[in-house]
């Protein structure tokens, strides 16, 4: 049986654990004939008794427990969760990663799991689609996201995508493990919220398929104040050009976003190994100037 992990970041939700170990529950039991569960929670140096909790309610939860000593930011926390499953995750397994407040609906996920096996290799939960949108949401929350697709979309030169910053979103074990090849078993370099918008970055750059389905984000769900900090989440999305040109190196060190197939990698037969001999040389189109993203 295949396996799907869910990821979940955590900092100070000792007020939401029930809940949301309650849907993790139901999740198990709707799914329970596809696929093995483990859900992996990454408390992130939470000052409250978020872990006592999560322990507390786990039952017979295939549960892991993963702790940073003191806060870093959620896309710190992400990476150690990439990084426990670099050496545990096969091609045919299923990764999410979701939001610990419960504003991330578990409900959601057998639609994202039907959209991706129509050949997706990732998909997004996008408040932004038709059918989707905010229930008392915050002014501050819905400009934050908003900005985020500002500086994807004009900054950084990638189109066509809603939603750039949610948490949610399922990935093909197989598309993490060819990023971890690129990038490291941690993926994400940045630790605060703009690690979400660095990894639509990496995927874009690996030419990977995404699609995205509509979600309702309602805050109402959420019991305590996000830890989102504004200013702080604003400089980091603005600062992510500057590492744009690193990662590329990256790329083109290793060569893998040449090849869909380690067999095309050995007979050099991708049309983007014909076309472009460095992939350096990609980067104005992916500015969005030239060619296609």
């Amino acid at each position: 049986m295949n396996r799907l992990f869910i990821i979940v970041p955590v900092f100070n939700e000792s007020l939401n654990i029930t809940t949301l170990f309650e849907g993790f529950s139901k999740l198990r039991e709707e799914l329970k004939d596809r696929f093995s569960l483990q859900y992996i929670l990454v408390d992130d140096g939470s000052d409250d008794e978020t872990v006592v909790t999560a322990k507390q309610e786990t039952g017979d939860l295939d549960l892991v427990i993963l702790q940073h000593e003191k806060n870093i930011g959620p896309g710190a926390a992400f990476a150690t969760g990439f990084t426990y499953l670099s050496k545990r995750m096969k091609d045919e397994d299923w990764v999410i990663t979701m939001e610990g407040d419960n504003t991330s609906k578990y409900e959601l996920i057998k639609q994202m799991l039907v959209r991706a096996n129509e050949g997706f290799d990732i998909v997004f939960a996008s408040p932004y689609m038709y059918g989707g949108g905010f229930t008392q949401t915050s002014f501050l929350r819905k400009l934050l996201s908003s900005g985020a697709n500002l500086v994807v979309k004009d900054l950084l030169g990638i189109q066509g995508i809603l939603t750039a910053s949610s948490f949610f979103r399922l990935y093909r074990a197989k598309a993490l493990l060819k990023m971890q090849r690129v990038f490291g078993p941690g993926i994400v370099e940045r630790v605060g919220f703009e690690s979400m918008v660095e990894m639509v970055m990496k995927i874009v750059m690996l030419r990977m398929t995404l699609s995205e389905v509509a979600m309702e984000l309602d805050s109402s769900l959420r019991k305590g104040k996000s830890k989102m900090k504004f200013l702080r989440t604003i400089k980091g999305y603005l600062v992510l050009w500057s590492f744009k040109k690193g990662w590329m190196a990256k790329l083109e060190k290793t060569k893998v976003g040449f090849f869909s197939t380690e067999r095309e990698k050995q007979d050099k037969i991708s049309p983007y190994n014909k076309k472009i001999p460095s992939l350096l040389e990609l980067q104005p189109s992916m500015d969005g100037k030239t060619g296609k993203n």
